[in-house]
């Protein structure tokens, strides 16, 4: 007999040594779910942290600081010869019309200097707004009215409080004297914030009061278009001959291979390939949204080939043998059947392409979408930029004001993104089936 059953002690059975382990297991389970779940927390975190500094920084830029004067339409300075001829309206000093009207609001103003002061509070662009307001009615000419006119962007910064009115006037862009002609202007209710629509309507500009995102936006759109008319069709076909009808042999084998290492490439890479085949070799006209658009969808159809063939793969058997069964050719059987069944999987993938595409910004700068452009494009081969290059641009700025604006417009591509993934979890949702 062995000692331990000498002792009296009974062996340990098999039950136990599992419940024992099982306990153990339980724990390192909890410990793991624990951590999984505190990564996720402490990434969500970050994420949020970034989104509140974006649209702390970013939302002032929605809203815009006027200042009514009372404008003088001076016949003498803008219609000498009293014709309203559209060309001599045109050619008028409305600036000068500013300074009279500002004059007349401080009369007290009068040196030099302190002219040019007082001038400076009203953006550069506001006699371009005169214009354009006389332009489309000359009967303004010899009357006076009330007209709200964009202030510089030192006023509306300090107005919207990202210039501290407390500091001492030599840490300040704002002087003394102008913070007292502001708040003049504030106590007989000259002054308001109204909604930005020049952030929506304008190009890019120097100046941060007047620069806007509608040039940008639309090289974009132009942009994406064309890349979806280039990758998509391009990417289905590439991926229905792979998995449906290509041979299986070593040169199918590179070519997949290649396929997705392709994915994996670095985004310059393929700047640097647009800009010596397309701008070099084939002389496409540089900073435009075609050339961008053969660069991103060259970037984007490994992307778009393989969610294509993984929706392919998930296509069941059945629905081709049944096909086959009943007389259809392979081709018929793949057009007819297989790829609408796969074609809310391909749409899904193809949307991620595009939203891939639509943040990218170092294969554009390769080739000179980098480009200060004013001027809205108004087509494929317009000079142009895209919205994630004006970021960048304007990140660059010295300006306090073009901090919001960028921070603003990082907000619009970040929505634009969401907008983007969320159709393509709603499209897949939406057309998904289960086999």
């Amino acid at each position: 007999m062995s000692k331990s059953h000498a002792a009296g002690a009974p062996p340990k059975r098999t039950i136990d040594i599992v419940n024992a382990s099982l306990k153990r297991r339980y724990a390192r389970e909890r410990r793991f779910r624990l951590v999984g779940l505190a990564a996720v927390i402490l990434g969500l975190t970050f994420v949020g942290l970034l989104f509140a500094d974006i649209i702390a920084k970013g939302h002032t830029a929605f809203v815009q600081t006027y200042i009514q004067l009372p404008v003088t339409f001076d016949a003498e300075t803008l219609d000498p010869m009293g014709t309203r001829d559209p060309e001599t309206l045109a050619r008028a000093n409305y600036q000068a019309v500013i300074r009279d009207a500002l004059r007349n609001e401080f009369p007290e103003v009068t040196e030099r200097r302190a002219t040019r002061a007082l001038a400076s509070i009203i953006s550069v662009g506001a006699p371009s707004h005169l214009r354009d307001m006389v332009l489309k009615n000359p009967d303004l000419v010899g009357t006076t009215r009330e007209v709200w006119l964009l202030a510089d962007d030192d006023i509306d910064m300090l107005m919207k409080g990202h210039i501290d009115r407390n500091l001492p006037e030599s840490e300040r862009r704002v002087k003394d004297q102008t913070v007292g002609w502001v708040e003049q202007l504030e106590s007989q209710g000259r002054i308001e914030k109204r909604f930005n629509t020049i952030f929506f309507t304008n190009g890019t500009s120097r100046e941060p009061e007047l620069a806007g995102i509608a040039g940008a936006l639309m090289g974009s759109f132009y942009t994406l278009v064309l890349t979806l008319l280039i990758s998509f069709p391009i990417g289905v076909g590439a991926a229905l001959y792979l998995e449906e009808f290509a041979p299986k042999n070593r040169w199918t084998d590179l070519i997949e291979v290649n396929i997705n290492n392709l994915a994996a490439v670095p985004s310059i890479v393929f700047g640097l390939l647009g800009l010596a085949v397309f701008i070099a070799l084939f002389g496409v006209p540089r900073s435009t949204p075609l050339v961008a658009a053969l660069v991103l969808s060259l970037m984007t159809l490994p992307t778009i080939i393989i969610a294509s063939r993984a929706a392919l793969k998930s296509v069941p058997p059945s629905i081709r043998e049944a096909a086959l069964g009943v007389g259809a050719s392979p081709l018929q059987t793949q057009m007819h059947h297989v790829l609408p069944l796969a074609m809310p999987g391909m749409l899904t993938g193809t949307i991620i392409g595009m939203a891939q595409a639509l943040g990218e910004t170092a294969p554009l700068l390769m080739i000179g979408m980098i480009a200060f452009i004013v001027d809205i494009p108004s087509g494929f081969t317009s000079p142009s930029t895209v919205l994630p290059v004006q970021i960048f641009l304007w990140a660059d700025s010295p300006e306090r004001a073009f901090v919001e604006r960028t921070s603003a417009a990082i907000m619009v591509l970040l929505a634009f993104l969401i907008l983007m993934n969320l159709g393509a979890v709603l499209l897949r949702r939406r057309f998904e089936r289960r086999w």
